[in-house]
């Protein structure tokens, strides 16, 4: 048989207005002035197929690439949420002590007890200290070392109410809070010993908060049921 690719030669002298077709093996050519037109059958499939493997490259990348954005989608609501659990809020948290009250710290004399607790008054209340196995309502917020709040009264919104001194509570702050005045205001530095032997996992908004380790609580006694204070 002969070969399946044909050489059609249009002269310049013949009529481009028209349009010509040479059949072969199924291939239809057209008229070009001037112009050397090669048919091919299996040029054609070669091509045809070409097409079509840059259209399934084409879908392939299509698909890569709508998989990496997914997954770059994912990696940063992750991150987002990773950031959270460690302890970086997107917004500012309720405070006990502000930025007036940071600095008035530096001045305020550091009292340190035989079991190690170190505590700071911002204020000083009035009337009696809570005997032991009172109830006590306060508002608190726990801090690590590096300010980072992992648990607080204010973001409830409701005073947490306790019997003082009876073990509901970390030792640290038991001690604090048995030596306060109703209406005061203190900074607590508690040290490992005297916080969380287990710990407390990280959480969205709160950070981990290591075995042992030393943590911070500002502490308001907001009142002491049963406890009235005495009018000077």
């Amino acid at each position: 048989m002969a070969s399946s690719s044909s050489t059609l030669l249009l002269p310049l002298g013949s009529s481009s207005g028209k349009r010509i077709s040479a059949n072969y093996q199924g291939i239809s050519c057209a008229k070009v002035r001037g112009v050397l037109v090669r048919c091919s059958n299996s040029e054609l499939t070669v091509k045809a197929a070409r097409s079509r493997g840059y259209m399934d490259q084409f879908c392939l990348m299509k698909r890569r690439d709508m998989i990496g954005l997914l997954l770059g989608v994912s990696s940063l609501v992750i991150d987002s949420f990773e950031a959270e659990g460690a302890g970086l809020p997107p917004e500012e948290k309720p405070r006990l002590c502000d930025g007036s009250c940071e600095k008035e710290l530096e001045n305020i004399p550091l009292v340190t007890t035989e079991s190690g607790l170190q505590y700071k008054d911002i204020k000083v209340g009035q009337g009696p200290s809570p005997p032991v196995g009172f109830q006590v309502a306060a508002n608190y917020v726990a801090m690590v070392p590096s300010g980072q709040i992992f648990d607080s009264s204010l973001e409830k919104g409701q005073v947490y109410i306790f019997r003082v001194g009876s073990g509901q509570v970390i030792k640290g702050l038991d001690e604090g809070i048995l030596s306060m005045k109703i209406g005061g205001k203190r900074r607590l530095y508690i040290p490992g010993s005297l916080a969380f032997p287990k710990g407390l996992n990280s959480a969205p908004g709160r950070p981990r908060v290591a075995p042992s380790s030393p943590v911070i609580f500002d502490v308001s006694l907001e009142y002491v049921p049963g406890l009235e204070i005495e009018e000077e």
